[in-house]
């Protein structure tokens, strides 16, 4: 490959680019993947303010990030975020309504929550999810934020809800400090739980723990969405420190990257 080829190569358009929705319009588009894949795909029941949208009080205060497809304009992800900012003004975060956070929130710096993550199925795969990640990296690096947070569900298993065996999968050092450990304000009742299952950790929550989060604590039971939701917390100097050239790179990186293919 010339070095011509390299730079014409990294210079074409992308299939996928993430986006801030600055739109009513956009939002919405949001708001309809998200019924989509919570309600249609999943079956969650949804207190929705609109039909046919996975719309609530909270999208009014947030910032939403989408991922879209370049060649047909489709939005085909999209995770809401809300900042300390704007919870402020909101009067939470919505993992509060999960799980005792006192501990957590009395951490100095700043807080980013990012929540209703979600991936249109005929698009799912690391390119997509990779693209939303690049978002996410620049937004926290712009907003000069030191925590991400929020929580991650988990579906039931052929025999129930695994928690015992999703937990042992979890590398130890990918459970957080015990000082930290939050209580979950509805924790999973005892008849729904069960030793033993084949899922193994769902591929959101493994894309969260190789970005470095941890899991504090024992997971929340979302009767709405079916699942049990564990809380993530992830020291964003910890990942701009193993992530910065990967999801942080400057155009000149990206530039030098494209040349050194050549050599």
């Amino acid at each position: 490959m010339s070095v011509q080829d390299a730079i014409s190569l990294s210079s074409r358009p992308r299939r996928y680019v993430s986006e801030i929705a600055h739109d009513t319009a956009t939002i919405r588009a949001t708001q309809a993947l998200r019924y989509h894949v919570f309600v249609e795909e999943m079956g969650a029941r949804l207190h929705s303010r609109i039909e046919g949208l996975d719309d609530d009080e909270i999208d009014d205060y947030c910032d939403h990030l989408l991922v879209r497809d370049s060649q047909t304009g489709k939005i085909v992800a999209c995770t809401r975020l809300l900042s300390d900012l704007q919870a402020a003004r909101l009067g939470r975060f919505y993992s509060e309504s999960e799980f005792h956070l006192d501990r957590v929130l009395a951490l100095p710096g700043r807080f980013l929550e990012i929540g209703r993550t979600c991936v249109d199925p005929s698009h799912r795969g690391s390119v997509v999810l990779g693209t939303l990640w690049n978002g996410l990296a620049d937004y926290v690096y712009n907003g000069r934020f030191n925590y991400l947070m929020g929580c991650a569900s988990i579906p039931p298993g052929p025999r129930g809800f695994a928690v015992d065996a999703v937990y042992r999968r979890i590398e130890p050092s990918q459970f957080g400090p015990a000082e930290l450990m939050v209580k979950a304000r509805n924790p999973v009742p005892e008849h729904k739980r069960c030793v033993q299952d084949e899922s193994g950790i769902p591929p959101l929550l493994r894309a969260y723990l190789r970005l470095g989060c941890w899991v504090l604590g024992e997971p929340f039971w979302d009767e709405d969405f079916g699942v049990m939701d564990v809380f993530i917390l992830l020291d964003l100097s910890r990942m701009q420190t193993r992530y910065e050239k990967r999801f942080i790179a400057s155009k000149q990186e990206n530039a030098c990257a494209a040349l050194a293919a050549v050599v």
